[in-house]
């Protein structure tokens, strides 16, 4: 009776083993700011604000190669998240967000330098990368700002 107690217990932590080794996840996140450079002049000033409703891709690649595609869009501070949790083995490995388009009526034209941000992603579970602003510019420049 003793033998057979010893192989249920042995198959019972076989299982428990098993199955604490599956819960083991990862998590990521990336987050970002899209923001209105209403005069144009590349800097940050008090006529700027955020966007709210800009549509944000993210795109990853996971360390086994999997090509994960997110679409976020900005919050009422101007901020986007993307998050992920996954086993840590197939966590993302390098990462490319980009702006796709603004819903502001006055606030459309994408900055000169904002096609997308490439970056690898090297942070452990529970950790984010942030990412530098995307910016909009208005078609049509107030005259204020000349």
């Amino acid at each position: 009776m003793e033998s057979s107690w010893c192989k249920v217990l042995l198959y019972l932590t076989l299982i428990t083993n098993l199955t604490l080794q599956g819960v083991r996840g990862w998590t990521g996140e990336i987050h970002g700011r899209v923001v209105c450079d209403v005069c144009a002049d590349s800097s940050v000033g008090p006529e700027d604000h955020v966007l709210q409703g800009a549509e944000v891709a993210v795109l990853c690649i996971t360390k086994t190669g999997e090509v994960l595609n997110y679409q976020a869009f900005t919050d009422s501070k101007g901020i986007y998240r993307v998050a992920e949790t996954m086993p840590a083995s197939d966590r993302w490995d390098a990462c490319l967000a980009r702006p796709i388009s603004s819903f502001h009526e006055h606030c459309t034209r994408l900055g000169d330098s904002n096609s997308g941000v490439k970056f690898s992603y090297n942070h452990p579970s529970g950790y984010s990368h942030t990412v530098r602003p995307f910016v909009y510019r208005p078609t049509n420049v107030p005259t204020y700002c000349i």
